[in-house]
């Protein structure tokens, strides 16, 4: 009697891609099962960057962590009380807070999300990493952006403990030393993390910005959570 073996037929899924645009519409491509980042480009207003130059001038410190619920945003106290500005700049870039915070809610049906709003000046997440999180936007105000790897240049075998306590560009995690990549700033970076359903072990790799020789650069980075 002959023996038939029957091979269960897997469909592999494709490598996680990138999207790059210029209109918010396409960060609905997260929903795409090969795309765990989408980059929107984005040239802020004159009053926007003046404003936000003079908020990095200054040394006061910018912490805020909080859950919100959108319905009753206004991002009036985002700032220190000594940083609030009601011109054209401050207006404009509160504006942009909502704007970007509307977009994110709509985009998931979300109610309540977690925001941050920090003013950095030191790499808070130096080592390459995926987010526990289903899904996180991040906006650098001024200064450099979030630093990323595409897929066909990481190691993920490499990632967290698995580096062997070597730094990135010894661990063999980067497969190409032209590889790492930077979000713009102002630009929107929406990035799929290892809770969105079906993307474990898939989720958007990235890091704080590094600094070069010199001093620090700060930056406004604003951040929000699907939760």
């Amino acid at each position: 009697m002959n023996a038939v073996c029957y091979l269960e037929e897997r469909t592999l899924a494709p490598a996680p891609r990138t999207v790059h645009s210029t209109d918010p519409a396409d960060l609905s491509r997260i929903y795409d099962p090969d795309v765990n980042l989408c980059i929107i480009e984005r040239q802020p207003p004159p009053e926007v960057d003046r404003f936000v130059r003079g908020l990095l001038a200054q040394a006061t410190p910018i912490e805020v962590a909080r859950t919100i619920q959108f319905e009753s945003f206004d991002g009036r106290d985002l700032l220190p009380e000594e940083l609030r500005d009601p011109g054209a700049g401050g207006e404009s870039w509160r504006r942009d807070v909502i704007r970007l915070t509307a977009l994110f809610c709509d985009l998931f049906e979300a109610d309540t999300v977690g925001l941050r709003l920090r003013r950095l000046e030191r790499p808070m997440c130096p080592r390459f990493h995926t987010d526990f999180v289903p899904a996180r936007l991040i906006c650098a105000y001024g200064g450099p952006g979030t630093q990323w790897l595409p897929e066909d240049a990481v190691d993920r075998r490499r990632l967290g403990s698995r580096s062997g306590g070597l730094p990135d560009a010894e661990s063999g995690l980067i497969g190409r030393t032209d590889a790492v990549e930077e979000v713009p700033p102002y630009a929107i970076a929406l990035l799929k993390g290892e809770r969105w359903e079906g993307n474990e072990g898939r989720g958007a790799v990235h890091r704080s910005p590094q600094h070069t020789a010199g001093e620090p650069v700060p930056r406004l980075l604003l951040t929000l959570d699907l939760i």
